[in-house]
């Protein structure tokens, strides 16, 4: 299997052309299914079987396996949406820059989709897979997969060791613990008034959101891994006019499972407190991260991947990171994962984005022999 994987690298990088060449923002739920379309035709062509999970909002979710004895399964996981604009994949489609791979979506993460669907089919091929095989392709991870939790949270339930395809970090790291992330909107109702003639009557909105991003900001606690981060705010009419509305959207991280209750109810108290009379406010989580704590187990895998990496010649090291992914969500559930084990790459969504190409067939190995030496962990 190894040396299967080897003499794909040409393959590899067709792929991941074709994948990145497809606008697949979160949003474009034909440019999703679109990149779907082009895994489930490799998925063909190499024997391994899926199903197609529609959904009509959302990008459809792909769900391939390969049979093997046994009830527990391995999951691997990646997402196939992007977070860049419709029209971006042919401003700038996929080129190879020296060593580098460049292109929206490149490391984040078309090349750990390509990485987790030639290691499916390297085990359809090779065969002697020690536990069912289930790879799962989704589509609204930038946007805290609001159609895929629940799929994600039900496949790992039924899994037994979890690797998400989230690039790998430079100098062969991979992620062994990340933030959660809550993502809020919040709008404040004042009262309208002419800001001349009688401003006294009005109520300012948008000075009492003022108020209320100072507030915000203060819950930050950079020792215990807290942030607050407000990072979209509107409001207003017109100059002269005292603001009867403002909306704002703030972002929330946090390490430790129990923080999160205690600080949504320091926001709560935040929002109903009003500092200019006659305002009140409201606010609503719109999408959320669980955070990937490592546990003994987790901790196992990690070391054995290591082991494996170690095995074909690589040294792999494990950071932790703040930012979120679908590996939360597994790790929540109890079960091992272990993320960012695609392709290294790095400066995901913005247009210096790249993977190493050279990366490629090295973590497809890795991969594939921390699948097949699994028993081990038992």
């Amino acid at each position: 299997m190894i040396d299967w994987l080897a003499g794909r690298g040409d393959a590899m990088l067709a792929l991941l052309r074709q994948l990145v060449d497809i606008d697949s923002g979160s949003r474009n739920k034909a440019g999703v299914d679109r990149a779907g379309k082009t895994i489930a035709d490799f998925l063909d062509a190499h024997d391994v079987e899926y199903k197609i999970i529609p959904n009509d909002t959302y990008g459809d979710a792909i769900r391939a396996t390969v049979p093997a004895p046994g009830e527990r399964t391995i999951l691997l996981m990646g997402h196939r949406d992007t977070v860049f604009p419709d029209g971006e994949a042919q401003r700038r489609p996929f080129a190879v820059d020296g060593a580098r791979g460049r292109g929206p979506g490149a490391a984040d993460m078309k090349a750990g989709l390509v990485m987790n669907s030639f290691v499916a089919a390297a085990l359809k091929t090779c065969g002697g897979a020690p536990a069912p095989l289930v790879v799962l392709y989704t589509a609204d991870e930038e946007i805290g997969s609001p159609s895929s939790r629940a799929l994600i949270e039900a496949e790992a339930r039924r899994a037994r060791l979890v690797f998400n395809a989230e690039p790998g970090r430079p100098e062969n790291a991979v992620v062994t613990g990340r933030k959660a992330g809550v993502f809020m909107r919040f709008e404040v109702t004042g009262k309208a008034a002419h800001a001349g003639a009688n401003f006294e009557d009005g109520a300012s909105a948008i000075v009492e959101m003022a108020h209320k991003i100072v507030a915000l900001g203060a819950l930050t606690d950079l020792t215990k891994g807290i942030t607050v981060n407000v990072g979209v705010v509107s409001g207003g009419q017109i100059v002269n006019m005292v603001a009867p509305k403002a909306s704002a959207e703030m972002d929330l991280r946090y390490v430790a499972p129990q923080d999160r209750d205690a600080m949504l109810g320091k926001i709560e108290s935040i929002m109903a407190h009003a500092t200019v009379p006659g305002t009140s406010a409201s606010f609503e989580i719109y999408a959320e991260f669980l955070p990937l704590v490592q546990t003994p187990d987790s901790r196992r895998l990690f070391e054995h991947y290591v082991t494996c990496g170690r095995a074909l010649g690589l040294e792999i090291t494990g950071l932790f990171t703040g930012g979120c992914a679908d590996s939360g969500f597994t790790a929540a559930v109890g079960i091992p994962t272990l993320c960012a084990v695609g392709p290294v790459g790095a400066r995901a969504h913005s247009p210096d984005e790249y993977v190493e190409l050279d990366s490629i067939v090295p973590r497809a190995q890795i991969l594939a022999l921390a699948i097949m030496r699994s028993g081990q962990l038992t």
